[in-house]
């Protein structure tokens, strides 16, 4: 089967409009500003349905598949990665784990966009082994308490929720730590933090539009509904949305690198040196090829991803390869295109320098680069003891 069906086709070709249309002049302005993506744009996501691509329809969603994720998020990438990323619902991470009161509460606003998340989980001492997360939740009559700290939590002023993921159980033996966490839901106000959590934003050098946090919870209260599924099994619930969440990357990833090459390819018939158009030159012709070559790669890498998600067919090998070959190709692309600038894409003035520095942020979060290396060598050579 044909993976552009005429349905898709008219998907992307909306987002695309839509990209280019209203989040690319609001990317390029706000942007350099360092400033948040405005409540205007995502009530207008919200009218799209792009906050409820994944969700099914009798919660309010449209019920589409990874496929149709992965083309929406590509297209708003091209203009803005944040923007692309934020259509992420975080809760559906471990919606295996809801019950279906939980659902019915939180899905269907989720869905319209009026129950955004962030995700808590990383801490200073524990990136890629979340096995080694050391926040505690210790119970409290019905509820919990949490004490730690975590790091890179992007909008979690922003949010409506936050998914906290905390140890609930000491576990000594090191290869079954990961059975001692769990995830609570935790609402709040937008705009505020937690009530009892205190935290700071990072001073990242991109992926602006929103801040990214660090959060100290101090003994904070959390009532039993917070509570996502079994106690310790937040590992299985996150890990079995991975694949998903990797296709995501990946499609971030060559959004980024379409709009960077798609820039390059403009400027190089427009920038005139030595009397020609500096396309002209065999040294640039032969360079947009190859990030043509690579962007085109990717992409179809993915799509095969998807369309396996969709099947329901494990593919946790293909995702990982997926998500690592676009990120790679990601910088390299968004790179080469910011040199065919010269120094004008050293400066803010063109959107390639913003495709650059977010393109390298792709590398490091949904699992680094060497990670998709070591789940890829693992599923080849098997694990090592």
């Amino acid at each position: 089967m044909t993976f552009m069906t005429e349905e898709r086709r008219l998907i992307q070709a909306s987002a695309r409009q839509f990209a280019r249309e209203v989040v690319l002049p609001l990317a390029n302005r706000l942007d350099p500003l360092k400033e948040d993506i405005p409540m205007s744009l995502r009530e207008r996501m919200a009218g799209l349905g792009y906050f409820g691509i994944l969700i099914p329809e009798e919660y309010g969603g449209l019920g589409l598949g990874v496929s149709e994720y992965c083309l929406i998020t590509e297209e708003l990438s091209r203009a803005w990665m944040s923007v692309g990323s934020i259509i992420r619902n975080l809760g559906l991470m471990v919606v295996q784990g809801m019950t279906d009161g939980q659902r019915q509460r939180w899905l269907p606003r989720m869905a319209c966009g009026e129950f955004l998340g962030a995700l808590a989980m990383s801490e200073p001492n524990a990136g890629s082994d979340v096995a080694a997360l050391t926040t505690r939740a210790i119970p409290d009559g019905d509820g919990w308490r949490i004490t730690g700290s975590k790091c890179w939590c992007t909008f979690a002023d922003g949010a409506d929720y936050i998914v906290v993921i905390a140890r609930t159980a000491r576990v000594t033996d090191v290869a079954r730590r990961h059975q001692g966490l769990s995830a609570f839901l935790i609402e709040k106000p937008r705009g505020a933090l937690p009530a009892g959590v205190i935290g700071s934003p990072m001073p990242k050098i991109g992926y602006y539009g929103w801040k990214t946090w660090e959060l100290s919870f101090d003994d904070v209260y959390v009532g039993p509904e917070t509570l996502i599924g079994e106690p310790g099994r937040a590992f299985y619930y996150v890990a079995h949305g991975l694949e998903t969440a990797r296709a995501h990357t990946a499609a971030r990833s060559i959004g980024l690198a379409q709009g960077a090459l798609e820039d390059a390819l403009d400027y190089a018939t427009q920038r005139v040196q030595f009397g020609h158009p500096i396309g002209d030159f065999q040294a640039l012709r032969f360079r947009l090829a190859d990030m043509a070559t690579r962007v085109e790669t990717a992409r179809q890498l993915l799509r095969s991803v998807c369309e396996q998600i969709d099947s329901g067919v494990r593919c946790e090998k293909e995702a990982a390869m997926a998500k690592y070959y676009a990120a790679e190709i990601s910088e390299t692309v968004t790179s080469d295109a910011l040199q065919i600038h010269g120094g004008a894409g050293y400066t803010t003035h063109f959107a390639v320098e913003r495709y650059w520095r977010d393109a390298r942020l792709t590398k490091i979060f949904e699992g680094t680069s060497e990670i998709q290396l070591r789940i890829i060598s693992d599923h080849l050579l098997g694990k090592v003891a």
